[in-house]
């Protein structure tokens, strides 16, 4: 304790250096905090667009032109698989074309066990007109389908259905806005009894899930392809999204090297400031030397120099991040409103921001402590 009073009065008597040295950590921790949030936020913004409203995971038969039976024992075996699966549906899809005025539009008519399925697809927010759910032949629409078409809520709207040479009537209930204008355009939605009616199958085209944890979706696909054999064919995101997944990686890399350098500058920043500090307290130490403290004592009053820096730098540090990230969040807006990019905070990586600047603070004390331990009172004393 003694070494750490004397380390607390070194900082304290020459408080203009300790403010600039702590100002120089708690720049270098918040650049860390708010450039990390910015990155993980971008990144969960990028991930939760693409793959946040469908499915992480499909199980289709192995031959990808074939529907499978709707298996209750398989269903229950991926239901059941592991506790990551979050959401599971059953999905009969295939194409069709809606006759009009103009001519034949190419759609493609989804059927879902609808309130599974909003788990994954959220349809009660892309409803925009229309509250029911669809059954006996009543569908949902794509907003870009609706408009174009200039359809009508309980009209009619009659199919064509290519693979059967068969024309059948739905029923315009609701309207989706998939924010996706492809699938405004073509994705037309209905319960999974009215799609068998409407393929004339009783069979299923997909099991679609949603997982906890989206990164994990390729480990997990491969056991379940294990669990469910060579009779089906287990697909998920990762191996579809290869751009993606290249973009968040170069992303983390880049702020991985950033938060590096500014651990770096902010380890030589503080070794050089001490190490002018042992020149300075060399009288000081030598007659603290000659009243008997010893040379370890000596170095650690150094390191608790680097400590406490580090402490107040830290804490300092993560409150001007937070501050910084909540200010970009208020003037960095959109034309809707919402942030450019959400900030992501994480307890976790702001903890673990905080620890790596504590602990590079020590380590550049360091090379002071050593040199304060080797000093010898007789050349102190003999040099003045």
């Amino acid at each position: 304790m003694v070494a750490f009073q004397i380390a607390w009065r070194f900082l304290t008597s020459g408080k203009g250096q300790t403010i600039l040295i702590t100002l120089g950590i708690a720049i270098g921790v918040s650049v860390q905090v708010f450039i990390g949030s910015l990155v993980q936020g971008l990144q969960a913004d990028l991930v939760n667009t693409t793959i946040g409203s469908s499915a992480h995971i499909r199980v289709r038969d192995a031959d990808r032109f074939s529907t499978m039976s709707d298996d209750r024992d398989v269903f229950l075996t991926i239901d059941q698989f592991d506790d990551q699966i979050i959401a599971l549906t059953k999905v009969l899809e295939g194409p069709a074309n809606v006759l009009s005025d103009a001519g034949n539009d190419p759609v493609f008519i989804r059927g879902f066990d609808i309130e599974r399925a909003n788990a994954i697809y959220a349809f009660d927010d892309r409803l925009v007109l229309g509250q029911q759910t669809p059954n006996n032949l009543n569908v949902w629409v794509g907003k870009g389908l609706y408009d174009n078409l200039d359809l009508s809520l309980n009209a009619p709207l009659e199919l064509f259905f290519p693979s059967q040479t068969t024309f059948k009537t739905v029923t315009v209930i609701g309207v989706l806005d998939f924010r996706v204008t492809q699938l405004n355009d073509t994705w037309i939605v209905t319960d999974l009894d009215s799609a068998k009616m409407l393929f004339d199958n009783d069979g299923l085209s997909a099991y679609e899930m949603q997982i906890n944890d989206v990164f994990k979706a390729d480990v997990i696909a491969e056991q379940l392809q294990e669990v469910l054999g060579l009779g089906y064919r287990v697909d998920e995101w990762k191996s579809q999204n290869a751009e993606l997944l290249s973009g968040l990686e170069g992303q983390s890399l880049s702020s991985i090297m950033i938060q590096v350098f500014v651990l770096v500058s902010v380890v030589l920043g503080i070794a050089s400031v001490l190490a002018i500090t042992v020149l300075q307290k060399s009288k000081q130490i030598g007659i603290l030397k000659a009243m008997g403290i010893s040379d370890r004592q000596a170095s650690f009053i150094f390191l608790y120099e680097g400590l406490i820096l580090g402490v107040l730098g830290a804490l300092l540090g993560v409150l001007f991040g937070l501050l910084l990230g909540f200010s970009f969040t208020q003037f960095a807006l959109n034309p809707e409103g919402d942030p450019v990019v959400p900030l992501l905070i994480r307890p976790s990586f702001i903890a673990l921001s905080a620890m790596f600047a504590v602990l590079a603070s020590v380590i550049a004390a360091l090379v002071p402590a050593r040199r304060s331990a080797s000093l010898s009172v007789i050349e102190v004393i003999r040099n003045g």
